[in-house]
């Protein structure tokens, strides 16, 4: 049964990232739509009137779904393309990536993203100013609380939630990814955390991600260096 697939995203987003690399993991095509979200435009509001990427669109045999935002999306892809599973095949295993999926997508992205992107590539898409660097600072001692946390997980664990990949894995790489391109992910002094990282990184479904490029601002040297 053949599906139609367009994904609506901006690639700086960690959100949409993670539905780019479910649907590489899967191998599922689609066609991609780049949306700058915060001019508003009137024809991505009138896919997903909360204005937030990713948005993705399905046409097939059964019609037309328009599916909104990450949680949504990654959900749907598990349900109607089950293999590989990125949930987990273990009830403890898919518990414990649903809680690491809302540990990044909230407090993660609250307490870090909301910071560092906001100064470095936010306030710059909005013409706000310069960053502000009690604000960058502020960011970059919350992501290192966080990667104290990672670590620890990976001393016991292959991946994140368990033994397998999972979407836990993805979204933590998809927010990571995004700080890693302004340079401001201290990889050194987390060698568990950047072996994980290599591991994602060298997967055919993280390709696009290091190819991606913000306009007027060059990434960090290693951003798209397999062995960095």
């Amino acid at each position: 049964m053949s599906v139609e697939r367009t994904l609506h995203h901006f690639p700086m987003d960690p959100a949409s990232r993670q539905v780019r690399l479910s649907l590489g993991e899967k191998r599922l095509p689609f066609n991609e739509v780049q949306v700058r979200y915060w001019e508003s435009p009137p024809e991505f509001l009138a896919l997903n009137p909360s204005g937030l990427t990713p948005v993705l669109e399905e046409k097939g045999p059964d019609g037309r779904i328009v599916l909104c935002e990450s949680r949504a999306i990654l959900d749907h892809l598990e349900e109607q393309n089950p293999e590989p599973a990125l949930m987990g095949r273990e009830a403890a295993e898919r518990a414990e990536a649903r809680r690491l999926l809302q540990w990044f997508d909230r407090k993660f992205d609250y307490e870090v993203g909301g910071y560092l992107l906001h100064e470095k590539l936010e306030k710059r898409l909005l013409k706000l100013g310069a960053p502000d660097l009690a604000a960058l600072r502020h960011g970059r001692e919350a992501l290192r609380g966080h990667l104290v946390y990672i670590e620890g997980l990976l001393q016991d664990r292959d991946w994140l939630a368990g033994r397998r990949l999972s979407l836990a894995d993805f979204a933590a790489a998809a927010h990571l990814s995004v700080i890693d391109y302004f340079g401001d992910v201290p990889w050194r002094d987390f060698p568990g955390v950047k072996t994980w990282y290599m591991k994602l990184k060298s997967r055919p479904c993280f390709r696009p991600l290091l190819s991606d490029r913000c306009p007027g601002i060059a990434p960090a040297g290693h951003y798209d260096d397999l062995d960095f």
